[in-house]
């Protein structure tokens, strides 16, 4: 079990003593026998299965969601458990963190770190800028609804699975003779989590029903086949709950009977059954918890059709988003085994259908946690049972939030970042209010954390939250959707908070005394102390490569929409002036402005790598100084790593072009201390950044579009030597696929959204090949400025085909 970090060292303070964050760890082996259920292999083995229950484990049970409702269904044949969430059941209430102390402090501040005197200024700041409370608030879950089902005995055939191509965890077993099934869905169109109880004999169905919480609430039964679970969230931090919720649950019977009464729901000998689960809460943002949580409960709840209606357009939803991208990497014997023994198994199996998997898995979990007028998929998420989970499950600013959303654009799911960009609407106003009150600036500022109240400030100590680039980071990702969709309605709307972040760091640079160039101080390298105990510095390299991304994309923002040209002078000339990256003595990327040595050589974060991914700062052909210096980087930090190091690491080394290492990344994070028996990466504990990393991983070893061409095939490890991929896009708005067998690309196909120039770099352009506009059956003679490299004008909405000379079928 790994030493616990930092972060949990935090977390164990507000939690309290006692409280358990790393998970034991668990084992699986292979059972003779075990045969994946038709269902499964329909869908070409996109989906986890099992044959056990998950008995209490909450890492054993299954995710549904729906963006806004998750559930986890743990499959059980006595007692079900279905663990229930609402995406703004948050601890606390609407409040303000700034603290106006800060402004006061801050020459003082800038000169002790000018002056080597860190721990100084670290105290400095705890004690005038830490947010007001100096901590922020936790999501939390609305509880559970807990089926009690009749003392079935012996129980055989036990199944259960979660179908990935229709978002639809299933549970099947024998008991008494009556082969039983549950199918559970979380419906985005009716806003419901659905399950259905079916048997192969009549009258065979029943149970009772009832909710249980850690929270303050009570139950009771509004009418004969429902029950309600009526509540207010947690306080935290002295601040005091206030998003009220109601949760509903509905049976509809078909034959035998249902009863309600005291909060117990009971449905005996019924044929089937279908029950519906309703939550409302009376968030309407963070600055408003007065909305009706009853009439949003009721109302989804009464609107509600038959299941099969019900189901059709769940699955018609769902897979409008997801069946837009495919992997297929081949199949093999090990595919036969339950997912948690596929997991023990993976570094001695040959089993390259699980990276097909993992990558497809990200994507459910991503559709399933964020959608448009949802809250952003937080650290875990939207799935969480306990009061104080670890670091609250809030939105951790310096990898994890970003990270969640790396996958969004590269696998077709741009639509799932709409929550992240309402989010930063929301932090433009707060983060105002903590620019003018902590910094005496304009624009805004975002530190390390935010949560449900859009909290801005600095918190958890100097040491880890005393770093400003937050919002900057995410204020790129507006110029980075734009390069996905070229979508200008969408930068004309949001070109403002990229504005007033780029404002905040025009007022608050400052020269480095000795260098001259601007720099943010104070600031961190994320995480990790460059003395002991003192992180706070000035100038950290991942700043300025952020700081240069923001300036560059409001610069080419402005051009684009025909503004501020006055702004975007000012913007771009102080990008010049900003702190290049520079070579340490080991051949390194430097951390930090001086080169010193970290004092933890293998941490989980290599923030100042950002550059190279998810930035393009740091490029093979561009900056082949850069980009070997990075590989240094690398080779010094090391393998090791939590489950979402790993997951970044295969971003980095997938730039790198070296599929071999980017792909033993991904064995190494398929592992029982890196993966839990349902796929949640572990940091440990779970965090959900691991998995949507991982997803985006594996799209950048087949695509990458970050430096102004498509290159297809990028970093393919020998480990897929036959497979095809399609629906993956790529900056400029590319769809590209691509086939290949024995390593080598047979078949390339690239679809622009709209006119113009078209590069493709591939090892395929080397020997012969055809390309043709399949739209219009003609050959295209492409110009090719390299030996890999081809360029030709698109035609938006055609799709362009290569085909290697005698390719044959794949």
């Amino acid at each position: 079990m790994p030493d616990l970090t930092r972060r949990q060292v935090i977390k164990l303070g507000a939690a309290g003593a006692g409280a358990v964050l790393v998970p034991a760890p668990w084992t699986a082996h292979a059972r003779s026998g075990s045969t994946a259920p038709p269902e499964v292999r329909a869908a070409d083995d996109l989906a986890l299965w099992y044959d056990e229950p998950a008995g209490s484990d909450w890492l054993r049970a299954l995710p549904v969601g729906n963006g806004r409702l998750g559930a986890m269904v743990f499959g059980n044949t006595d007692t079900e458990r279905l663990q229930l969430n609402e995406d703004t059941l948050w601890a606390g209430g609407p409040h303000d963190y700034s603290n106006p102390r800060g402004a006061a402090a801050l020459a003082q501040i800038r000169q002790l770190v000018f002056q080597n005197q860190w721990t100084q200024a670290q105290d400095l700041i705890n004690q005038t800028m830490l947010g007001n409370p100096s901590g922020q608030l936790a999501y939390q879950p609305v509880g559970d609804l807990r089926l009690t089902l009749p003392n079935t005995g012996g129980v055989a055939n036990y199944q259960r699975w979660l179908d990935l191509t229709t978002a639809t965890a299933v549970v099947t077993y024998t008991a008494g003779g009556v082969r039983y099934r549950r199918e559970v869905i979380a419906s985005a169109p009716d806003q419901l989590i659905a399950v259905r109880l079916t048997a192969d004999r009549p009258g065979s169905i029943s149970f009772s029903a009832a909710f249980t919480t850690p929270q303050r609430a009570t139950a009771s039964s509004p009418n004969s086949t429902a029950i309600a679970l009526a509540g207010t969230s947690g306080d935290q931090r002295g601040i005091a709950g206030s998003v009220r919720f109601l949760a509903l649950a509905k049976a509809v019977a078909e034959g035998g009977s249902t009863t309600s009464s005291n909060g117990t729901l009971r449905v005996s000998n019924a044929t089937s059954v279908t029950l519906l689960i309703s939550i409302g809460t009376s968030y309407v943002n963070y600055q408003n918890v007065s909305g009706d949580h009853q009439g949003i409960a009721w109302r989804h709840l009464n609107a509600a059709q038959g299941y099969d209606v019900l189901r059709d357009r769940h699955v018609a939803d769902y897979r409008e988003l997801f069946g837009r991208t495919t992997l297929d990497l081949g199949r093999t014997a090990a595919a036969d085994q339950p997912t948690d023994v596929r997991i023990a198994q993976h570094n001695s199996a040959d089993d390259p259908q699980f990276s097909a998997l993992l990558f497809q898995y990200g994507r459910y979990l991503l559709i399933s946690s964020s959608r448009p007028g949802t809250q952003p998929a937080n650290l875990q998420g939207i799935w969480n049972d306990q009061m104080s989970p670890p670091w609250d499950a809030k939105y951790t600013l310096n990898a994890n939030l970003p990270m969640n959303y790396w996958p969004a654009h590269s696998t077709n799911l741009a639509e799932c970042c709409a929550p992240v960009f309402a989010m930063i609407r929301d932090l433009t106003v707060t983060g105002a209010r903590t620019a003018q009150a902590q910094y005496g600036a304009r624009g805004w500022v975002t530190h390390h954390n935010t949560d449900a109240w859009r909290g801005t400030s600095v918190v958890d100590g100097a040491l880890w939250g005393m770093w400003q680039t937050g919002g900057a980071w995410l204020a790129t990702t507006i110029w980075e959707h734009y390069r996905f969709t070229g979508d200008v309605e969408f930068l004309r709307d949001h070109y403002p908070s990229m504005r007033g972040a780029a404002q905040f760091f025009l007022d608050t640079l400052v020269p480095e005394p000795t260098l001259g160039w601007l720099v943010t101080n104070p600031s961190n390298s994320p995480e990790l102390p460059h003395h002991a105990n003192a992180s706070v510095c000035a100038g950290p390299t991942m700043d300025m490569q952020i700081l240069r991304d923001l300036f560059d994309g409001c610069a080419r923002a402005s051009e684009v929409l025909g503004v501020d040209a006055g702004f975007r002078d000012q913007v771009q000339a102080a990008r010049q002036r900003l702190a290049p990256m520079r070579v340490g003595s080991r051949g390194n990327i430097q951390e930090w402005l001086h080169d010193w040595v970290e004092t933890e050589q293998n941490h989980r974060h290599i923030s100042h790598l950002y550059g190279l991914h998810p930035s393009n700062q740091i490029t093979r052909r561009g900056t082949p100084e850069l980009f070997a210096a990075a590989r240094r980087t690398l080779e010094l930090r090391g393998d090791a790593g939590t489950g979402w190091s790993l997951a970044w690491k295969i971003n980095y080394w997938a730039r790198m072009e070296d599929g071999g290492r980017a792909h033993k990344l991904i064995r190494d994070l398929v592992t029982p201390d890196r993966l839990a028996p349902n796929m949640f990466d572990l940091h440990p504990p779970f965090q959900i950044d691991g998995n949507f990393g991982a997803t985006s991983g594996i799209a950048e070893m087949l695509l990458h579009s970050h430096n102004g061409e498509l290159h297809v095939l990028p970093a393919l490890p020998s480990a897929w030597p036959t497979g095809r991929v399609s629906g993956l896009r790529g900056r400029g708005g590319h769809t590209v696929g691509a086939a290949w067998r024995a390593g080598r690309a047979v078949e390339l196909s690239i679809t622009p959204d709209r006119a113009g120039a078209v590069r493709v770099r591939s090892r395929m352009f080397t020997g012969g090949y055809q390309l043709l506009d399949e739209t219009t059956g003609t050959r295209v003679q492409p110009a090719a400025p390299e030996s890999d490299l081809i360029e030709f004008t698109g035609t938006g909405g055609h799709t362009y085909r290569a085909t290697a000379a005698a390719a044959g079928s794949v």
